[in-house]
């Protein structure tokens, strides 16, 4: 019971309380939605909105915007969403032996009982053959972006096993949308995009570090490496640090891509999006509490804002 409401059978710990899923999806579909990580959002964000800034700052650098960029950016949400379900999948696939004794995740579907490892690996596929089937709208050199971005995600499980930064795998997964979305518009890969990527990556180890804090003392118990654990009661200074390179290359990318055909009205507007976004890490920053979960989660499901933000400058400047 929460707040004298009944908590539904097979509920995920750290699931939006009241979320779609576990009041309206039917019953027999709630174990793998949650697998795919349905009832937190949170993830589905995180991947797109890299995605949709690779779409946006590609359109600034030809200043060429067409019907099919809308396609693009449809086509990026699906993706995005079934790509993380099955992502979340293969995660917890190979860490079910870990989820089981850390207690933010023992009641994830796997360890908890309600989808088999079998049952887990054919919802994996299901998933990625949709996708896969998106992916081929694009053109040929997306195509191939697309197929790479598979490397990242099939190694970030295993990341915490073998080093203190899994948070990197991570972002190289995460933020492939940023390089993928601008070869969709554009059909090759520019420097602008790859910074854009590096950019995501600094912003990835911003918030991801912020999350492993929440399992730091189970972590350390199974022998699982992390950010959080490596930086302990550093972490604001390398958070800090994580700021300053997500608005420098952020910066330098749209310069690169603005400065050849935007107006300079276009390059100003476009410019204050890792300014504002900048503003809204530090102010996260401000309010971290290593030892305050509730805090952490919250901060980490704030991010969707943080980059939303970058959207809407440049939004404006596609109009300077």
């Amino acid at each position: 019971m929460q707040g004298g409401t009944p908590t539904p059978d097979g509920q995920v710990a750290d699931a939006v309380k009241g979320n779609w899923v576990d009041r309206y999806a039917p019953e027999w579909s709630r174990p793998y939605l949650r697998l795919s990580r349905a009832d937190r959002p949170i993830g589905t964000w995180l991947l797109l909105i890299p995605c949709w800034w690779g779409l946006m700052l590609a359109i600034l650098w030809d200043q060429s915007p067409r019907w099919e960029d809308l396609w693009i950016f449809a086509a990026c949400a699906a993706g995005a969403w079934l790509m993380r379900g099955a992502g979340c999948t293969w995660n917890d696939i190979t860490d079910r032996n870990f989820d089981g004794q850390v207690e933010r995740t023992r009641s994830r579907p796997i360890p908890s009982g309600q989808v088999t490892v079998t049952g887990a690996f054919i919802w994996m596929g299901l998933q990625a053959l949709i996708s896969l089937g998106i992916l081929l709208s694009f053109n040929q050199a997306a195509i191939a972006m697309g197929i790479l971005a598979l490397f990242p995600v099939a190694i970030y499980p295993f990341a915490k096993r073998f080093t203190w930064w899994p948070q990197v795998f991570l972002g190289l997964a995460f933020n492939w949308g940023a390089m993928l979305a601008w070869v969709a518009h554009t059909g090759t890969l520019n420097w602008p995009a790859v910074i854009l990527y590096l950019a995501g990556i600094a912003w990835t180890l911003f918030y991801d570090t912020i999350y492993a804090h929440q399992d730091t003392e189970d972590d350390a118990l199974i022998g699982v490496k992390s950010t959080a654990r490596l930086f302990g009661t550093q972490t604001p200074m390398w958070l800090r640090r994580f700021i300053v390179a997500t608005v420098s290359l952020m910066a330098i990318a749209i310069i690169l891509a603005v400065q050849p055909q935007g107006s300079v009205l276009a390059l100003m507007l476009a410019l204050a999006a890792p300014w504002a976004m900048g503003w809204h890490m530090t102010w996260q920053l401000r309010v971290f509490d290593a030892e305050n979960n509730d805090r952490l989660l919250q901060l980490f499901r704030l991010n969707r804002d943080t980059g939303l933000i970058p959207l809407i400058f440049f939004a404006a400047a596609l109009f300077a």
